[in-house]
């Protein structure tokens, strides 16, 4: 939707899309809807936490931009990524099949459009919100150096695989490849959380259980609004619960298959530290 006196012809999200599919097949109208709708999704959590992107069209240097290509184009595969302020996804990760293909031969355990758009944009923010700013010192103590080879450090990544106590420091296995993957994968569970437990408090989601010793939760304010973020940690905790059980109950696999250790959660915290002061002034 927009305003009757806009002069632009599409709405802030679509005005962010710079290249879509080629659209002379059916099945990249389907493709193409379900990346809007992810992009969408992901819009949503930066306007509610007061991160809302320029178009390149308005800041052409700062701004930001989404393009969805497809392989066979050109003789070059079409690799998801960020560059300079554009976020480029292979079409192919809206295709069920396809990314669920990819996530079984790269041993992941979860893998979703919408997680692709989150970490992406966790790049771009990292150029906006980190670097060169007073947070790098305290994220190179967190997530280390980024000043690292980059290109090295994702052929060792692929050649050898994550370290094998990469549980105990990592939120994911490719979060050890590189400190700056490091940051994109903290920052894409981040919004996982917030987005998740924001709807929680929008659906009035509480919990009673018969039990003494299980997790109660009664999420009193958008977890957006709440001061602490061990609170949020709190009510995360109950939810990635129950959600998880609801799963079992019906044969499926876990909703939410991650551990955090502590050194994860101090990343996850530091995120919601830059996240928060970001946000105040606005």
């Amino acid at each position: 939707m927009l305003p009757a006196d806009d002069p632009h012809d599409l709405c802030e999200s679509c005005q962010l899309t710079i290249i879509i599919p080629m659209l002379s097949t059916e099945k990249n109208h389907i493709l193409w809807s379900r990346l809007e709708t992810a992009k969408r999704r992901l819009l949503f959590s930066l306007a509610t936490l007061h991160l809302t992107p320029a178009s390149k069209e308005a800041e052409p240097e700062t701004g930001l931009a989404f393009q969805f290509l497809e392989d066979g184009i050109t003789d070059q595969c079409m690799m998801t990524g960020h560059n300079n302020g554009v976020i480029t996804l292979n079409i192919a990760e809206a295709d069920p099949a396809e990314r669920e293909r990819t996530r079984e031969q790269m041993h992941e355990r979860y893998r979703t459009l919408l997680g692709h758009f989150r970490h992406e944009s966790g790049h771009y923010y990292f150029d906006r919100l980190v670097a060169d700013s007073k947070w790098l010192d305290e994220y190179r103590d967190l997530f280390g150096d980024e000043r690292q080879d980059y290109g090295e450090s994702l052929k060792r990544h692929y050649s050898e695989g994550p370290p094998p106590d990469w549980e105990s420091k990592f939120v994911s296995s490719y979060a050890s490849s590189h400190p700056w993957e490091d940051w994109a994968e903290s920052w894409a569970h981040y919004l996982h959380m917030i987005d998740t437990l924001e709807t929680a408090h929008a659906c009035g989601l509480s919990l009673k259980p018969i039990k003494a010793d299980e997790p109660s939760l009664e999420i009193v304010a958008p977890p957006t609004k709440t001061a602490s973020f061990d609170e949020t940690l709190q009510d995360w905790f109950a939810l990635t619960y129950v959600l998880n059980s609801l799963n079992r109950s019906i044969g499926m696999p876990d909703s939410y298959p991650f551990k955090l250790s502590p050194p994860v959660l101090e990343k996850l915290a530091f995120v919601h530290k830059v996240v928060m002061a970001q946000a105040q002034p606005a």
